[in-house]
């Protein structure tokens, strides 16, 4: 890992480096203007955040910055995309209905995923997608609650809510 030393003193990685172009990023985007007192007052709030971030956690230390990673995060973006709107139709589903026929219950998927953020980052894609939502991580399992329980089998329900994301994500964060 790669130490800067900034004009003000401060230690700068890589890792705040790349973690503030994106902060900086989501800023310009979230705010719609390329205003020069936008783009540096985000700038500005961005690298505050990005240092903080990785000093005070290790969750960005695994993380590794490459043009294929960027784009297996845009894939997986689309991915995510898809997988959001089937599971939205499929709630209109019970929306709709007559009766609401649904098991709900607590399942136990294992992931292969190594880093923190990555493990962070399927619970948020599998909470995101209407009908499931993570209540609990302990190392490589997440305890899903799932709208409408199709399987009590470990594998078969990683490979049905995880799935999806899974294996671009361990492509972006490793």
């Amino acid at each position: 890992m790669k130490l800067y030393r900034s004009s003000l003193g401060l230690l700068w990685s890589e890792h705040v480096f790349w973690l503030w172009v994106l902060l900086t990023f989501l800023w310009i985007a979230a705010n719609s203007s390329f205003a020069i007192e936008s783009v540096v007052s985000g700038a500005l709030i961005s690298a505050a955040l990005a240092y903080i971030f990785t000093q005070k956690t290790d969750v960005w230390q695994g993380v590794r910055f490459s043009p294929s990673r960027f784009y297996y995060l845009i894939v997986y973006t689309g991915v995510f995309a898809v997988e959001l709107l089937r599971a939205n139709i499929n709630m209109m589903r019970y929306v709709y209905a007559r009766r609401i026929d649904v098991k709900p219950g607590i399942v136990k998927i294992k992931t292969g995923l190594k880093t923190p953020l990555g493990r962070l980052a399927l619970a948020n894609s599998i909470a995101l997608t209407p009908g499931s939502l993570v209540v609990d991580i302990e190392g490589d399992t997440l305890f899903v609650h799932w709208l409408d329980v199709t399987t009590s089998d470990p594998d078969e329900a990683t490979r049905i809510i995880a799935g999806p994301f899974e294996g671009y994500l361990e492509k972006v964060f490793g």
